[in-house]
């Protein structure tokens, strides 16, 4: 291919030749997923490598969106593809589907990104009753032309006709019944003719039409039904689940067909380059004789470790590993390849770069620095701030009394306990109720996708390493154990038999070790992360009992600090938290949420200050406070020494810190009856009933608390300024940043900014220590948002709290529509993600972008920060980034992964301004 030949087609594809649809495997490449769909791109870059690729053609991603657009194909679709069919059937010496030796292709699905199992695919196209015998003839095997030709009718019924899969299941269990056998492999010609025949009748009986037996007529209906393959109920599911844009449509590929069900000296397998599950090199994947494709990941038989390859066909072996050699150096990352061996030819049907875990993903990434095949800055981007979450998640405690009853293939890891279920429907209803569940199956297939989904994980007794559920639960990092032979599932009977003959019934709790395969009955206690013990300082990267994934995460979490420009601070309230915080790599607190600080044995004190009739009474309220404050701000001081500690003054209503007026004014009633009133009781039932308000979140609370109650505010500020000289005193470094919430106007900022530095003045006079106290605001309110540039000439710094900000935006009140109507609309997919998860970047985000700029228009030295949970969401952290804030802050677990998507944010930037 020539050197400008790539830019020319991927300008073409978009501007001077939009009307081409087709493309041949030689004249696509790698980067051209956009147009040819991750599959096609591949396939065309083995073809451009010189490996053995079937010969075929691609439709790009842009005729189905024209598709799914119009409901009508593209007008120049038919003739481009009969331009490339007649240019495959001219190379391959054959035509479609002719009578004594026909051509047959495949027609299978291919989006920008990988959506394993999610859309269709149909093998064998071109058989029909004449050419069925063509192939019979031509091959010297009957039963294996009839075999195809059954497989051919099964997927095209269910594919592309819509006719229940399990109608063909069921027929073909009992002709293998009849022929008292137990897999397909076993039914001879004649079993497979009879059983085509019965086939044919269900397409009559379900569809209401003949299977077709014209060949083009097959192709077509097939690749009409890839494209609406992509607005099917499954692949929407799993594209909102992994958050994929639900408008880049996909490619068809149609390939001509190889054969790996010939018999003996042929079958088809998976491979990868690297083990995905721990990321160890080796020979990995599963090979299946006498097969198609479909067989392997589907699970319906057991396949052979790929290693035996080598003393089934040591001449395809050596191949096939030298294949995968150069694919893992040509794409330099860990690669998934499916192949076929056509009586002892080796054919390479796809690549691409595979599914891991996330262990797997954080040892690849530095395997590969180690080998010179990636830099560092590459490395950062390979692993995920998800990922590093899911290597934090506790294991199982391997010390503990366990009664292990199976096990299987460690598809992808996790230790998951939860109650049996037998069914995807059960699985998602059970785990509405607030129940955990593991999800059993046979083996598992793209409907079960939503149990997949909702369950805490997967266990199958067939399939290995490369099958749907193995495939998926990576892909999703949920765990999964595959290929449990010796456990019996048994879905009808919502049961499985474990060795020795006990049952397992719906609802019993079992726990499954997708790192081992142990499969357990009962809950087994579970242990901390290595991960985690790294971050608290507990296990030394380099140390003898650390391990090769603690070193791994050491040295990318090292070379993101190294690059973030974003700094990570803590959400923490008391000493305890800001300690773990700082060992997580917190660089100080970007939240202390005082109101936590009033409750416990100091809400009888609250409940003073809110029943205060006089000045007197609320100021001796104050008084007592005053000293528990200063304690709580002198140990923060001294945990995060150095480093800034930003303490919002009281947020919350009042009534918060009162009982519930329910249960309040039951006491009372009965109090009365017994003529026995407590008139305590009394005053705080008339203080709730004063306080209560419709909407508390939009009511008397924040700067309007401090503005109305005397002497609160001032109270808060007092503790603070002498637990920060007493610090200093005692050869401390307090960086303390005072904040003011919910702010909308810079007036109110104003008055409250003026009392606070009138109380920091007298304290600096009292102590005589200088006390530099940096005062800012909350930005959580639209008009706030809007009014930046006013409201920073009384703010020193802003932290956006998007938590509220979302809230106000939206018109949402968290604590209810996340239980009403979220569901409702992540499930339309009117929400890719919930907002309170992942920042809306359109509205709410569009809100931060203009308050800092307009904010630094006014202060150029503003410090600008964010201290809402979407401060430990990777995706926002990225938005942060680019907004230019100087930090996040979030809850102490989160910090290690903010710490590092930070680093990400700042490498793809970098990346980015290069390009």
């Amino acid at each position: 291919m020539s050197e400008n030949k790539e830019p020319q087609v991927a300008e073409d594809a978009t501007s001077v030749e939009a009307v081409k649809f087709v493309y041949d495997f030689t004249e696509g490449n790698k980067d051209l997923k956009d147009l040819l769909g991750g599959k096609g791109a591949n396939l065309a870059e083995m073809t451009n490598l010189g490996l053995p690729v079937p010969p075929g053609f691609t439709i790009t991603t842009e005729a189905c969106k024209t598709y799914l657009d119009s409901g009508e194909e593209p007008a120049a679709l038919r003739d481009e593809v009969s331009a490339h069919l007649a240019a495959l059937e001219a190379a391959m010496g054959k035509k479609l589907g002719q009578a004594d030796d026909p051509l047959l292709v495949s027609v299978r699905s291919g989006a920008k990104f990988s959506m394993p199992g999610m859309m269709d695919t149909v093998l064998n196209i071109g058989l029909s009753d004449k050419s069925v015998q063509g192939l019979a003839q031509q091959s010297g095997d009957e039963r294996f032309a009839w075999d195809s030709y059954r497989r051919l009718i099964q997927m095209f019924g269910k594919t592309v006709l819509g006719v229940d899969g399990e109608l063909f299941e069921d027929a073909l269990d009992k002709a293998k019944e009849a022929k008292k056998v137990t897999v397909d492999t076993e039914l001879e010609a004649a079993d497979l003719k009879k059983l085509v025949t019965r086939f044919k009748r269900i397409v009559k009986t379900e569809a209401g039409r003949d299977f077709p037996q014209d060949p083009r007529e097959q192709m077509d209906l097939a690749i009409k039904a890839v494209f609406d393959s992509w607005n099917g109920d499954r692949a929407k599911l799993y594209r909102r689940q992994e958050r994929i844009p639900h408008d880049l449509g996909t490619a068809v590929n149609v390939c001509s067909m190889v054969f790996g069900n010939l018999g003996p000296d042929s079958g088809t397998g998976v491979a990868f380059t690297r083990d995905p599950a721990s990321g160890h090199q080796g020979v990995y994947g599963d090979y299946l004789q006498n097969a198609q494709g479909e067989d392997v990941v589907a699970g319906i038989r057991n396949t052979v470790p790929l290693a035996e390859l080598e003393s089934i066909d040591k001449k395809s072996y050596d191949q096939l590993m030298q294949i995968m050699e150069t694919l893992e150096n040509h794409y330099k990352d860990l690669c998934d390849i499916e192949f076929t061996i056509e009586r002892g030819q080796l054919w390479m049907l796809q690549t691409r770069v595979g599914k891991r875990t996330a262990g797997a993903a954080f040892r690849i990434a530095t395997q590969l620095v180690d080998q010179g095949l990636i830099d560092e800055t590459e490395a950062l981007q390979r692993v995920t701030g998800a990922q590093l979450a899911q290597l934090m998640f506790p294991r199982f405690d391997e010390n503990a009394k366990a009664a292990q009853v199976g096990r299987g293939i460690a598809a992808s890891p996790g230790a998951a306990v939860g109650k049996a279920v037998f069914d995807s429907y059960t699985a998602v209803k059970w785990s509405r109720s607030g129940e955990k569940v593991i999800l059993v199956r046979r083996e598992t297939n793209p409907d079960d996708l939503d149990g997949m989904i909702a369950a805490e994980g997967i266990l199958t007794s067939r399939g290995g390493k490369t099958s749907h559920a193995a495939v998926v639960a990576r892909g999703m990092g949920k765990t999964c154990v595959c290929g449990a032979e010796e456990l019996e599932v048994d879905t009808k009977r919502r049961r499985m038999t474990v060795p020795g003959g006990h049952v397992v019934e719906e609802g019993d709790v079992i726990s499954i070790d997708g790192s081992s395969g142990k499969v357990y009955l009962g809950e087994v206690p579970v242990v901390p992360s290595p991960v985690v013990e790294y971050f608290e300082g507990r296990m030394h990267a380099g140390a003898d009992d650390a391990d090769e994934l603690v070193e791994a995460v050491h040295r990318i979490m090292a070379f993101a600090d190294r690059k973030r420009r974003l700094r990570v601070r803590a959400n923490a309230d008391n000493a305890e938290d800001a300690l773990r915080a700082r060992r997580f790599g917190a660089q100080g607190i970007g939240l202390c949420r005082t109101e936590h600080m009033f409750l416990g044995d100091r809400r009888e004190l609250v409940e003073r200050l809110i029943l205060a009739d006089t000045d007197a009474e609320r100021e001796e309220s104050l008084k007592e406070l005053l000293p528990l404050q200063k304690q709580d701000f002198v140990e923060l001081f001294e945990a995060m020494d150095g480093l800034p500690v930003t303490i919002r003054l009281l947020d919350p209503p009042l009534h918060e810190f009162l009982p519930d007026i329910t249960e309040l004014s039951v006491r009372v009633a009965l109090a009365e009856a017994r003529k026995d009133p407590h008139e305590n009781e009394l005053r705080l039932l008339q203080a709730v009933h004063r306080l209560h308000e419709q909407n508390p979140m939009l009511g008397l609370r924040g700067v309007r608390l401090g503005l109305v109650i005397p002497g609160l505010f001032t109270m808060q500020v007092r503790a603070i300024a002498e637990a920060a000289a007493e610090r200093r005193n005692a050869k401390g470094d307090p960086r303390a940043e005072i904040m003011i919430p919910l702010v909308g106007t810079v007036q109110e900022l104003e008055i409250v900014r003026e009392e606070a530095d009138q109380v920091i003045a007298e304290v600096q006079a009292a102590t005589g220590v200088e006390l530099k106290l940096a005062i800012g605001t909350m930005i959580e309110l639209p008009r706030a948002a809007l009014t930046a540039g006013q409201i920073a000439e009384a703010a020193e710094f802003f932290s956006f709290g998007t938590n509220d900000l979302t809230q106000t935006v939206w018109g949402f009140s968290r604590d209810d529509v996340e239980a009403s109507f979220f569901t409702a609309y992540l499930e339309k997919g009117i929400f890719g993600v919930s907002p309170f998860e992942t920042i809306d970047k359109d509205g709410v985000g569009s809100l931060v972008k203009a308050a800092a700029k307009a904010g630094r228009d006014t202060r150029p030295d503003l410090k600008l920060g964010v201290c809402g949970e979407h401060g430990g969401d990777p995706e926002s952290v990225h938005f942060f980034h680019e907004v230019g804030l100087d930090y996040v802050s979030c809850s102490p677990f989160r910090i290690p992964v903010a710490r590092l998507e930070a680093g990400r944010a700042a490498t793809q930037s970098a990346g980015s301004d290069h390009r």
